[in-house]
C-alpha cells in the first residue's frame, strides 16, 4: 500500500456519479517505477550482464525510463484509487473511468489524475407502510384437484399404435421427410423414421398443421416458409417444400383412475383414489399458500420501490447485468451447454436475453436499494441470536461444521441477509390487507 494519499477534491456529478481528483507524489511514482522494474528484471538481457542481473539504472540507460511508465502508472493508480475510495468512504458500484494526461508524467515528479465512477444512489423513500392489498383467495377447488390428477394419469400414459383413422394433434407420427428450396435439397433437411408429436411446435410453423389428417402410408408435399430469424442463414425467409411419407401413428393411452393405478404409483401411505385426492389437495393448498405469500411480498417490495425516488447510474446496472450473465453461463455449464445452446432451449435469442437481463438487473438493484433504505430508516438490525441461528441453518443445509461455515461466510453477509428478510417481513406486516 502507498502512504500519504491526497484527494484533492470530490465532485458530485449527475446520474449518481462522482469525480475524484487524486494527487500522486513523486515518491509514490518512484515506488511505481520500482514495482514495474521488479516485475521484468528477471527477463531483461543486456550484453555483458547475466539475465536477471541488470540494475535499474543500466536498464533505464538502455531502454529509457519511459518503458516502465505504463506498468508504474497502472500500479500507482490502482493502489491510490482504492486507498482514496476507502479513506473518503465513497460507496462505488462500478469500475472507474480514469483520466490522466500522460504527457505530464515524468520521473522525479508527481502527477494528478481523476477517476469518474458510479456510486450507490441516494434513496428518497415514499410510502411503504399502510399500502392497500386485496386479499387473495386461499381456496383450492375440486376442479383444481381433478386437473392435477389428470396430469398425473396423462404422465403415466403409454404410446400405443394407431392402426386406423387419421393423424390428430397430440398423436406421435413416425415419418420420412426431405426438404427442398428452389427445387434443391438442403443440408439437414432430410430424415427417415423421424418421430414427432403433432402440435408440439418443434417444426417450422405450418408443418405440423399440414400433416394433421394424414393416413398411414400417405405421401404429401408440405409447403412452408422458414422464419426470418431462422438460425440457418441460407434458409431465412425462404419458401420450402417437404416431401413427407407417414409410416406409423401412435396415441397416448391414459390409464383409468382406480385404486390399482394409485397403488402402481408407489406413493408411501397412498393406496386409494380417495387418499390420492386428499394428498393432492394438501399439496395444492401448500403450493397456493406459498404462491400467495410470494405475491404479497412482491407487491409490498414493488410498490415501495415505485414510490421511492433514486437515480441509478447505467454502469451500476451493467455491472449487475454482467453478474447475472455470468451466473447464467455457469448454470448452462452445469448442464453441459454453452450459452447459445442454452438460449435456444429457452426460446430466446441473444438480444432478447440481454434485454431481459437489463430489466432483471434494474429491478433487482431497485428492490435491494429500497429495502436497504427502509431498514436504515426503521433501524432494523440483526441480533446476535438471529445471526447464530442463520449460521447453524447453513451448517445443517450444507452438512458442514459450524466453525467451518463461519470460516467461509462472513458475519457481515449473514447480518445483511437477516436484515433483508426482516425488512421484507416488516413491509408485509405493515400492509393494509382488505
Amino acid at each position: 500500500m502507498l502512504g500519504g494519499i491526497t484527494v484533492v477534491k470530490i465532485d458530485k456529478l449527475s446520474g449518481s456519479k462522482v469525480r475524484i481528483e487524486i494527487e500522486v507524489t513523486k515518491e509514490q511514482f518512484e515506488h511505481g517505477l520500482s514495482h514495474a522494474f521488479e516485475g521484468i528484471k528477471d527477463e531483461v538481457e543486456i550484453k555483458g550482464f547475466r539475465k536477471g542481473k541488470v540494475t535499474r539504472a543500466m536498464y533505464e540507460q538502455h531502454f529509457g525510463v519511459e518503458s516502465l511508465y505504463d506498468e508504474a502508472i497502472n500500479h500507482v493508480i490502482q493502489e491510490t484509487y482504492v486507498d482514496a475510495v476507502i479513506t473518503e468512504k465513497v460507496d462505488v458500484v462500478a469500475q472507474p473511468k480514469i483520466d490522466l494526461d500522460v504527457t505530464k508524467v515524468a520521473k522525479n515528479k508527481g502527477f494528478t489524475y481523476t477517476a469518474e465512477v458510479a456510486v450507490k444512489p441516494e434513496v428518497t423513500l415514499g410510502d411503504y407502510k399502510g399500502l392497500t392489498f386485496e386479499k387473495l383467495s386461499d381456496e383450492v377447488k375440486e376442479d383444481d384437484v381433478a386437473k392435477e390428477i389428470a396430469k398425473l394419469t396423462a404422465g403415466n400414459a403409454e404410446l400405443v399404435l394407431k392402426e386406423e383413422g387419421t393423424l390428430e394433434n397430440g398423436d406421435t407420427a413416425i415419418f420420412d421427410f426431405e426438404g427442398f428450396v428452389d427445387n434443391e435439397p438442403f443440408e439437414g433437411g432430410k430424415a427417415e423414421n423421424y418421430e414427432l408429436v403433432m402440435g408440439s411446435g418443434q417444426f417450422i410453423p405450418g408443418f405440423e398443421d399440414q400433416m394433421v389428417g394424414m393416413t398411414l402410408g400417405e405421401e404429401k408435399d408440405v409447403n412452408v416458409k422458414f422464419p426470418e430469424d431462422y438460425h440457418a442463414e441460407n434458409l431465412k425467409g425462404k419458401d420450402a417444400v417437404f416431401k413427407v411419407k407417414l409410416h406409423e401413428m401412435k396415441f397416448q393411452e391414459t390409464p383409468e383412475l382406480t385404486d390399482d393405478f394409485v397403488k402402481s404409483l408407489d406413493k408411501e401411505g397412498i393406496e386409494t383414489v380417495e387418499a390420492l385426492k386428499a394428498d393432492t389437495l394438501a399439496k395444492l393448498q401448500e403450493a397456493l399458500t406459498q404462491t400467495n405469500k410470494n405475491k404479497v411480498i412482491d407487491f409490498a417490495v414493488e410498490e415501495a420501490s415505485k414510490n421511492a425516488t433514486f437515480e441509478m447510474a447505467e454502469e451500476m446496472i451493467l455491472e449487475e447485468k454482467n453478474r447475472l450473465m455470468d451466473n447464467t453461463i455457469q448454470q448452462a455449464k452445469q448442464y453441459g451447454l454453452d450459452l447459445d445452446t442454452y438460449l435456444m432451449y429457452s426460446g430466446m435469442n441473444k438480444e432478447q436475453f440481454e434485454a431481459q437481463l437489463m430489466l432483471d438487473a434494474k429491478r433487482s438493484l431497485s428492490y435491494n436499494l429500497v429495502i436497504e433504505a427502509i431498514a436504515l430508516k426503521e433501524e432494523i438490525k440483526a441480533t446476535e441470536d438471529e445471526v447464530n441461528a442463520k449460521f447453524e441453518e447453513l451448517a445443517t443445509q450444507y452438512n458442514m461444521g459450524l466453525e467451518q461455515i463461519k470460516g467461509q461466510v462472513s458475519t457481515e453477509a449473514i447480518e445483511q441477509e437477516v436484515v433483508f428478510k426482516k425488512t421484507i417481513d416488516f413491509l408485509v406486516e405493515n400492509l393494509n390487507i382488505q
